[in-house]
């Protein structure tokens, strides 16, 4: 493995626990964003914190509408959890890749426009590039069941699972 490799594993891998650890801190309350009373397993909306306090912007009325909103939690959720597991092993880089960085310009639209130190681009904005080039990449074979994942059979019918 040359440090290239491990450097871009390393940062897959690093991006993959931001997105599993927003799971489980929104799933059991461990009290850093998210308190026990407001987890989802004690009923708690993993999207009101944010859709309702915190967006911003010309969408903010968009994004404020769906806080709360039973599909749009579920569906939030769904997303963090696979996309931090695919990250995290390196297995379905492709669709890992391509809606983690969705996710990161749907928070880039939701709370950070306007910018307040950069007229254009901030964190998620570099996250979801990232990302996208780690759909199109084979990072997930470094440090990550890549090579493995994609001899399954269920991958050779449906290379986009890749």
């Amino acid at each position: 493995m040359k440090i290239k490799e491990i450097l871009f594993a390393l940062t897959r891998i690093a991006l993959g626990w931001t997105f599993l650890w927003a799971f489980l801190d929104k799933t059991f309350g461990f009290g850093l964003a998210t308190v026990k009373e407001n987890a989802w397993i004690n009923g708690g909306s993993p999207t009101t914190g944010f859709l309702a306090n915190a967006v911003q912007g010309p969408f903010a009325d968009f994004f404020s509408s769906l806080s709360g909103v039973p599909w749009v939690d579920w569906l939030f959720m769904l997303g963090m959890l696979l996309v931090g597991v695919g990250l995290i092993l390196g297995i379905a880089m492709r669709l890992s890749g391509f809606f983690g960085g969705v996710i990161m310009l749907l928070l880039y639209a939701a709370g950070s426009i306007p910018l307040t130190n950069n007229p254009f681009v901030d964190d998620h904005i570099i996250n979801a590039l990232i990302l996208f080039a780690f759909s199109l990449s084979d990072t997930g074979e470094t440090l990550g069941f890549g090579k493995q994942w994609k001899r399954t059979r269920l991958v050779r019918k449906a290379p986009f699972l890749r």
